[in-house]
């Protein structure tokens, strides 16, 4: 089988200004931010944005490297509204496309079978159908006459997902308590990388949870980056939880001041150094106030 590891950096010399990318896990839960970290390195811009929205969103938005944004929602979970996204979307800073949440799934499953739209009953009678003028119904064929929005395929250049543990081959598998959406990102899009918290052999796989936990499948993965920690700020549960404190920092930082500290290095390792050394500074604080 095909080894498909790649580096953060092979991924972005795979991608382009103006590109459709769709950013798996859900607010602030399991997002692939060290991939998104090495886009903002790459100074890819003119992005089209697909994502259930959370610090990726916030960070391309800040940078301005987001042309238009198709989500739900771009929230921080513990903090109900994304700063930084609000900060450029009130600045009129990029295009949104806002879909219920069924409806943006619906339109990735018709992406990932590559159908132009799927039928469903979500959004009728809401102000989805108001806000998004572009949607259209359609009629059942079959006698009844209902009537259904057509959600419009949400097909993808690259998709960008993070796994608990993945092989070399682009089989993925997450350990904690949701899969969220990531396969479909991966099958909706014409190139998928997966960055995970542990490279393991394929049979390891099976060892360490339950056979339905293997939620990518490789004939869907292009590439796999071992990236230990690469979901931080966010939640990659069971590996470890959300660091609340430092996304507060990150939602009370201005978005200059914040990228100055800790995005301006030349890699992932920067990054997850200048972390630790405010986490190390922190404590150095609590204990001198005992």
């Amino acid at each position: 089988m095909t080894d498909k590891t790649m580096t953060p950096e092979d991924v972005v010399d795979r991608l382009r200004s103006g590109m459709t990318l769709g950013i798996g896990g859900w607010g602030s839960r399991r997002k692939p931010m060290a991939l998104v970290r090495a886009v903002l390195r790459a100074g890819l811009t003119d992005l089209t944005v697909v994502s259930y929205g959370g610090p990726d969103v916030g960070l391309l938005a800040a940078a301005g490297r987001v042309r238009r944004l198709v989500a739900p929602f771009a929230t921080l979970d513990s903090i109900p509204l994304e700063p930084h996204f609000r900060a450029a979307r009130q600045c009129a800073a990029f295009e949104l496309t806002e879909l219920d949440e069924a409806m943006f799934m619906w339109g990735l499953t018709a992406a990932a079978h590559r159908l132009p739209f799927l039928p469903v009953r979500t959004a009728l009678g809401s102000d989805v159908m108001r806000v998004n003028p572009g949607l259209r119904t359609v009629v059942s064929p079959y006698g009844d006459g209902e009537e259904f929005v057509a959600a419009p395929a949400l097909r993808l250049d690259a998709a960008l997902v993070h796994m608990n543990r993945a092989d070399r081959s682009g089989n993925g598998q997450y350990l904690g308590p949701d899969p969220y959406f990531d396969d479909l990102f991966c099958e909706a899009a014409d190139a998928a990388y997966v960055s995970c918290e542990r490279l393991v052999g394929t049979a390891d796989l099976a060892k360490e949870a339950a056979p339905q936990t293997l939620l990518l499948k490789r004939h869907a993965v292009t590439g796999v980056v071992e990236a230990p920690n690469g979901a931080h700020f966010t939640s990659c549960a069971p590996d470890y939880d959300r660091d609340e404190n430092f996304q507060k920092l990150y939602a009370a930082t201005g978005w200059p001041e914040f990228a100055d500290r800790f995005l301006a290095g030349s890699d992932e390792g920067a990054y997850q150094s200048a972390v630790r050394t405010w986490h190390e500074e922190q404590t150095g604080e609590r204990e001198a106030e005992r």
